[in-house]
């Protein structure tokens, strides 16, 4: 049994109908870009309206050069933390960890326990898939009912930082449209898995969170 600990990242998102995310691209220069920095977490209804997508995207802001050389760190642990019941405590995990050339699954599954330790469930592992290279078509896997992706995307997150300093510095009101995409030819590393609803509980909602974690 793996045991990790240590937050280093986390995003909080509520889920009900529609596209939700959370975004973070400014860290402590000890977590700032390397495999423990969350940059974004997305949760979406997939192409089949009976799924669930969710996405984990890390190490924001790498230059095409810097792609290339970026992975997937073998002793951090990605863990999506769904909370089913409205109390702000997982009731489900689902896992995502490297090795070797592959980012292999668990979950959903209940957790051993809650909070910053968590036990990698191997005994419910869900699937695996080849982690995708820079520069090469996308590689995607689908095993017991969902979908799994690991490897660089652009980085989807639009946002003008220039301007938002100029609005702290009280030097503008307001953003302008459409404004200037700071991270337009950036990177992420992004965890991808494709869920069935059924696989989450009978609830209309659900609150979402994601972490890194270090193991110890």
């Amino acid at each position: 049994m793996k045991k990790t600990k240590m937050v280093l990242g986390l995003s909080l998102i509520a889920v009900s109908g529609l596209i939700f995310m959370a975004a973070d691209h400014a860290d402590a220069p000890a977590v700032s870009g390397n495999a423990n920095d969350i940059t974004d977490v997305y949760a979406f209804q997939g192409q089949d309206s009976n799924n669930l997508v969710f996405v984990i995207n890390t190490q924001g802001l790498l230059s095409p050069n810097a792609t290339a050389a970026a992975a997937f760190n073998e002793n951090v642990l990605q863990e999506i933390n769904i909370d089913t019941n409205g109390d702000n405590v997982e009731d489900l995990v689902i896992q995502a960890i490297r090795k070797g050339t592959k980012m292999y699954f668990y979950g959903p599954v209940a957790p051993s326990t809650t909070g910053t330790v968590s036990t990698i469930k191997t005994a419910a592992a869900s699937g695996s898939v080849d982690i995708s290279q820079y520069g090469s078509a996308p590689i995607t896997a689908t095993e017991n009912g969902m979908k799994f992706f690991a490897g660089p995307r652009d980085d989807p997150f639009f946002f003008d930082l220039g301007q938002f300093k100029h609005i702290l510095a009280g030097d503008a009101t307001s953003f302008n449209n459409p404004g200037t995409d700071t991270f337009a030819g950036t990177n992420v590393l992004s965890t991808i898995i494709e869920v069935p609803k059924s696989m989450l509980g009978s609830g209309s909602t659900i609150n979402i969170w994601a972490e890194t974690k270090q193991k110890q």
